[in-house]
């Protein structure tokens, strides 16, 4: 079906995207459409022809690196480095850098705590991240694998030996986050507020106060029988819950019922790499689900058995204070919105009857929704500060930050927004933008809230940007690898050397697998050590166990004492992780190929036929591993490397994808509305985009996958219809 569209002068705007914009949106906003649509109209020549501009850099650029590389097997460091700099590749450090962002909300700036990631097309998902502000620490414990299974955990009903468990844990815990002046909150047998003090009974009958009393700071119900104790620690919240009437309570000898934990500090709703959106249909919904978290109206139906349950957004949680007046904390995350990248173009808006970049539609209509929250429309508020918050992905060196700035600012203009009133997070997750990070910095340093590394998009554009300089070493061996530990390194010392601390958050990546908690809370405490005052986690479960380490380690304190000598880490970034003197036997190839394959079809089969863009994907093992679009990148660009360098065949390839494809149809033979790739591999639209994404992806732009993945998405949509 044809898209029927609404003419606006110049500009032409899908008839679903606009009727969304002119009903929903803009009533209330202080934005007339005529003044919306002529003015984004005038800023559209500008805007169009710097992206255009940038974008053809990114493929010259790759042009030029590619011909060094064709004539070389190895790389002297100071000539790599000098061709760099000769190409504009790489850049001048700028000298003395402090960003000068103001009106951050304690979130961003001065709170240390876990952060989420959320396809914002699914309601259910977006609701669940933006209410995992505070969670049970009792039932992320009951239901992980970090309490060991009982011989009775497999029972009907609650299990008590397992419930016990959970309770020694936790009352372990209480000593890290509130310690007492004497002795150990497993022997507490009483709680009580006396005198504005917490007041605590141990099992010998001493009475002892907190070690630190100021970190008593509120609680809820009756003071006489208070029904919730809220402790203040590192800066976030703990409240210890009491109810001698549940089942646990009775079970517990202080009558605790449970311990709730500021969990997700902040979410990234996404746009992007988690969301399969091809087309203005998806885009709408897309912004729709925005609208309805800002208006905090937002609500999804979810079947439970036989019985129905809407989520909608928590409110706020109130409490009496020390000294007796009433306050109130978020029940929510504070929200981020991740729009897309510089690179595609979307129908959903024509300019010229040309296609629009959809990274300018997305700062239009995130940013006009978002409005909504600065005058005070919705529910809730999201940001009390009266700012913006936008992560911009997949931007290539201070030059694309710099067009992102302006970018932002024409929006400004356009909704009649104060000055920088639009917060940018940058994701440190291109070769250019790490080896150049402080000059990207800089580029946006009224804006910048964030800075962020990702793994998988940064090796996927690793492997990319040095495809011929020779065969790249197995995944596993890639994490090993200098570069590695360098960019992780440098990401955090760049960040506090150009000041953001206690003013932006300095990111870490993903733990990947949901189900695995145990190994997560042994690993990700190093996020904190790094100095780092975010790190992600893939559900509000992991969200609440991870704030853990936040009480564990204070970044703060941590980043007194870090080195910042950014000295040799450049070089070592430099380093690209080839195969080298790795050498692997016929089967560890064809294992590493293998799980390649299988990682690319267990995800495209649900991208293309379902429009899933973040789901469980099951790997190789039968584990689960929470996956978006930088799986594929990074998977599609180490086999296009393998083969251009013939350490495997075509054949190979062919062989692995038509016996994975046959694995992955059994690992989703339960889901109903999947879609099977074999026997019939010629028909499905799924494997073609799978084997392009393999064979074509030499010559995607970046390595990116969205290309390739949008046009047989969108296949599947029109054959549906």
């Amino acid at each position: 079906m044809q898209l029927q569209y609404v003419q606006k002068g110049r500009i032409k705007i899908a008839q679903e995207l606009e009727q969304f914009i002119t009903q929903e949106v803009l009533p209330k906003s202080q934005v007339s459409a005529d003044e919306l649509w002529t003015k984004f109209a005038d800023s559209l020549p500008e805007l169009m022809s710097v992206n255009q501009n940038l974008l053809q850099k990114r493929a010259q650029l790759q042009t030029q690196i590619d011909e060094y590389c064709r004539t070389r097997q190895s790389i002297n460091m100071q000539e790599y480095k000098s061709f760099l700099t000769e190409i504009g590749y790489l850049q001048a450090a700028p000298s003395d850098l402090k960003i000068t962002t103001q009106n951050v909300d304690p979130e961003i700036a001065t709170m240390a705590g876990p952060q989420l990631v959320v396809p914002i097309n699914n309601a259910r998902f977006a609701l669940n991240a933006a209410n995992a502000r505070w969670g049970s620490l009792y039932d992320a414990l009951y239901g992980s694998d970090i309490i060991q299974q009982t011989a009775s955990s497999n029972t009907q009903g609650y299990d008590a030996t397992r419930g016990q468990k959970v309770i020694d844990y936790v009352r372990n815990w209480l000593d890290v986050i509130a310690p007492l002046s004497a002795g150990k909150h497993a022997q507490s047998k009483k709680y009580a507020i006396s005198n504005g003090a917490l007041l605590v009974t141990l099992s010998d009958d001493r009475v002892v106060e907190l070690a630190a009393p100021e970190q008593f700071v509120g609680f809820q119900g009756p003071i006489e029988q208070p029904s919730c104790i809220l402790i203040k620690h590192n800066s976030i919240h703990a409240e210890i819950q009491f109810d001698p009437q549940s089942v646990i309570g009775q079970q517990d000898s202080a009558s605790i019922k449970d311990v709730f934990l500021e969990s997700a500090l902040s979410t990234i709703m996404d746009c992007e790499d988690s969301v399969a959106a091809v087309d203005a249909q998806d885009k709408t919904l897309v912004y729709k689900n925005w609208l309805g978290l800002i208006k905090g109206d937002l609500s999804a139906t979810i079947t439970s058995g036989s019985k129905q349950i809407t989520r909608s957004l928590n409110p706020d949680r109130e409490y009496t204070s020390v000294t007796g007046e009433t306050f109130s904390l978020s029940g929510r995350s504070l929200m981020f919105i991740r729009n897309v990248g510089h690179l595609m173009s979307t129908d959903a808006i024509l300019f010229d009857d040309q296609p629009i970049y959809e990274g300018i539609m997305d700062a239009l209509v995130t940013s006009l929704v978002s409005k909504h929250d600065l005058l005070g429309n919705g529910k809730f508020k999201n940001s009390h500060a009266g700012s913006i918050y936008i992560v911009k992905p997949k931007m290539h060196g201070p030059e694309e930050v710099a067009y992102a700035d302006l970018l932002f600012s024409t929006m400004e203009r356009v909704l009649d927004l104060p000055i920088h009133t639009l917060k940018i997070g940058l994701m440190d997750e291109e070769r250019r933008t790490s080896l150049n990070l402080q000059a990207c910095i800089q580029a946006a340093k009224e804006r910048v809230v964030f800075i962020n590394t990702g793994f998988l998009d940064r090796t996927g554009d690793e492997i990319h940007t040095s495809m011929q300089l020779g065969a790249f070493a197995s995944k596993a061996t890639i994490k090993t690898r200098p570069w590695l530990n360098a960019y992780e390194q440098s990401n955090v010392v760049i960040g506090l050397n150009s000041g953001l601390s206690g003013k932006a958050q300095i990111g870490k990546g993903m733990w990947p697998i949901p189900d695995n908690m145990a190994d997560m809370m042994q690993a990700k405490i190093a996020h904190v050590q790094s100095g780092a005052n975010t790190a992600w986690v893939p559900s509000p479960t992991a969200a609440t166990l991870h704030a853990l380490h936040y009480h564990q380690a204070n970044v703060f304190d941590i980043r007194a004492n870090l080195a910042t000598d950014v000295d040799g880490l450049l070089e070592k970034m430099l380093d690209v992780p080839l195969l080298q003197d790795e050498q692997l036997t016929p089967e560890q190839i064809q294992r590493e190929l293998d799980n390649n394959v299988q990682g690319i079809l267990g995800y495209v089969v649900r991208w293309v036929n379902q429009g899933i863009g973040c789901s469980k994907v099951p790997d190789i093992n039968n584990v689960g591993l929470m996956e978006d679009r930088a799986t594929l990148r990074i998977s599609s660009q180490h086999i296009a490397n393998w083969l251009l360098h013939k350490v495997i065949t075509t054949e190979q390839v062919e062989s692995a994808m038509l016996t994975m494809a046959k694995l992955v149809d059994q690992q989703n033979a339960s889901d109903p509305h999947y879609v099977p790739m074999t026997p019939n591999i010629d028909d499905s639209i799924a494997f073609r985009a799978a084997y392009e994404l393999i064979f074509k992806g030499k010559e995607q732009p970046s390595g990116y996958t969205e290309p390739l993945l949008h046009h047989k998405r969108a296949e599947v949509k029109k054959m549906a219809r």
